[in-house]
């Protein structure tokens, strides 16, 4: 109980504990207890070993707290109700919000699957860690050699791993797959509901190509487009550059939609553009951000996300979007963990292997996350069961193939549309969302 107090005395302070008021929104203070509870709890996950009953249960009661605001955020719906005299008529009664109704006890399934495939790993003895002081010797052909020198060294027999580890392996990844696939697209969905905030706006250049830079912009503007190419001419080589293309795209994507938006003609948003061409460059920086989005999924938050969470006011969608983060984050680092014991079992039954694909952000075959169907009706939405949400999958090759198609979009399976992210809002597409013109610091 003292513990619960603490808590919420935090949150309705908005972490100013002087009472002066000068507190962060308390769907901000929501958004940060939630993402610091995650990280005492789970930390790095170095390993791949189930959760200490300390830790399992602390997460359990904290996290059941802070979700527990979902259930007094509300919304009036019409109800029947039968008179005294038999007469039916109709009534106004509360029901939870429709997005989080749907998609709260779809995060609690994916957080509960991750901490099953921990779990999993309580008995298996066949890989083992080495202590980060280990020396070069004892590491041996299994040496890191990427750039998480400080994560422990995995090491498996030399004869490498059965045939019954190396199948539970792959079940447990294709598990943690779904399971990051689904809290990515959610959290995108959320994320693209929330508005624009001013501060953004205020900050953005006036046009397109002072945001984007002329070779950008001149790559952007061309009469044939090809976003493949457009990619392979850019310097991709790091995080940093990869990030940095994404935030001028999205400003970018915003100046235009409010250009076109722009009633008046004479303001410094005003048009030097034709409406139809602005469009199009609007729509080709959309398909680049969606390809970006699926090639390299383990990219931190963008400088539009950020300020989105930052001055978001809706607690709903603060709920939904840190869970939604915080899932997303371990299931990658769990994720990781499981390949970082595949690859030692790929070095031990190859002494020269080909590199093994990783984790990394240049990894074409990580998991991709689908775009939810930009608008449905709410009938459609309330038909969909909670394992709908939970087995459908992608075949690699036809993703790839579909992102080779002409105009660079995915064609999404019929049974992989079935993951729809309900919002309280009216459904927008993520560029409508931008023209409505809203700490954590980054995703992973």
């Amino acid at each position: 109980m003292d513990q619960m107090k603490e808590k919420f005395a935090k949150l309705l302070l908005g972490e100013d504990m002087s009472g002066g008021g000068k507190g962060v929104s308390s769907a901000l203070a929501l958004s940060n207890a939630i993402t610091n509870l995650a990280a005492s709890v789970f930390g790095e996950q170095s390993r791949l070993e189930p959760m200490t009953p300390e830790r399992k249960l602390r997460w359990r009661k904290e996290i059941d707290w802070m979700l527990s605001v979902a259930d007094h955020i509300v919304e009036l719906v019409p109800s029947q109700q039968k008179g005294k005299d038999g007469s039916n008529m109709e009534i106004m009664v509360t029901k939870q919000r429709i997005d989080l109704h749907m998609n709260i006890p779809a995060l609690r399934k994916l957080d509960a699957m991750l901490i099953d495939c921990l779990d999993n790993f309580k008995d298996q003895n066949e890989f083992y860690y080495l202590s980060k002081d280990a020396s070069d010797s004892e590491k041996g052909k299994h040496k890191r050699k990427d750039d998480k020198w400080w994560l422990p060294t995995v090491k498996v027999p030399e004869d490498g791993l059965s045939d019954k580890s190396r199948k539970n392996l792959q079940s447990q990844k294709e598990s943690v797959t779904q399971v990051l696939k689904a809290a990515m697209s959610i959290n995108a969905q959320v994320l693209s509901e929330m508005e624009v905030p001013e501060n953004y706006i205020e900050a953005l250049p006036k046009n397109g190509r002072a945001s984007l830079g002329d070779l950008v912009y001149r790559s952007i503007t061309v009469e044939f487009f090809d976003p493949d190419q457009f990619l392979s001419s850019l310097d991709l080589s790091s995080e940093h550059k990869i990030l940095d293309l994404k935030n001028r795209l999205e400003a970018s994507i915003v100046i235009w939609k409010r250009k076109m938006t722009q009633k008046d003609g004479k303001s410094g948003w005003g048009s030097g553009v034709s409406f139809e061409k602005r469009e199009l460059f609007e729509e080709r920086a959309e398909t680049i951000l969606h390809i970006i989005k699926h090639r390299f999924p383990g990219l931190p938050q963008s400088s539009l996300d950020i300020s989105k969470i930052q001055y978001n006011r809706d607690v709903g969608q603060a709920l939904l979007e840190s869970y939604s983060r915080i899932l997303e984050s371990l299931a990658f680092t769990v994720l990781s963990r499981i390949e970082d014991v595949l690859q030692a079992d790929n070095i031990t039954q190859n002494p020269n292997p080909q590199p093994c694909k990783h984790n990394s952000l240049k990894d074409d075959s990580q998991p991709n996350s689908v775009s939810t169907s930009p608008r449905y009706d709410v009938e459609t939405a309330n038909a969909k069961t909670l394992s709908d949400l939970l087995t459908w999958t992608m075949d690699q090759n036809d993703y790839d193939d579909r992102m080779d198609s002409d105009d660079g979009s995915i064609d999404v399976e019929p049974s992989m549309q079935k993951l729809n992210v309900v919002t309280n809002t009216s459904k927008k597409s993520y560029l409508e969302s931008l023209a409505g013109v809203r700490s954590p610091t980054e995703r992973h």
